[in-house]
């Protein structure tokens, strides 16, 4: 099965982190069905051209969330994770990112005001191109 990661080699975001946000971001959205067996962890590093270790570490933070599950001999899958607990998972990643984002206004020294104002500009401008386009 072949997983649509992309990779930013000229990101400050370590390389595993990019693989587990876009792996953990798959899995939550229902891009790689629940019982999936994902590539081995030799097979998924040599796809993405990284060594074994990051990946292998990827592979057990996300079995430490509970979304990944391994079977000795057999692979590792993608966990059965019930709506709830999905539902979960999607709020704590926009809460960290959107935390994120809001520790860098911080650091820029931006307003609350301010950042309100870029946050509801870019909420309309994803949900609402076509009013970008004026």
């Amino acid at each position: 099965m072949w997983i649509p990661i992309q990779i930013n080699e000229n990101s400050a975001e370590p390389l595993y982190h990019q693989i587990e946000t876009q792996l953990r971001s798959l899995i939550i959205n229902g891009q790689i069905e629940e019982n999936t067996l994902l590539p081995s962890i030799r097979e998924f590093a040599s796809w993405l051209n990284c060594s074994v270790i990051t990946i292998r570490r990827v592979y057990q933070d996300l079995e430490g969330e509970g979304l990944l599950r391994t079977k000795q001999g057999t692979g590792t899958f993608v966990a059965t994770v019930g709506i709830s607990q999905l539902e979960v998972f999607r709020r704590e990643s926009v809460e960290e990112a959107l935390s994120k984002a809001v520790d860098v206004g911080i650091s820029v020294q931006c307003s609350e005001e301010e950042m309100k104002r870029l946050f509801l500009d870019i909420v309309t401008r994803k949900y609402h191109p076509e009013h970008g386009k004026e």
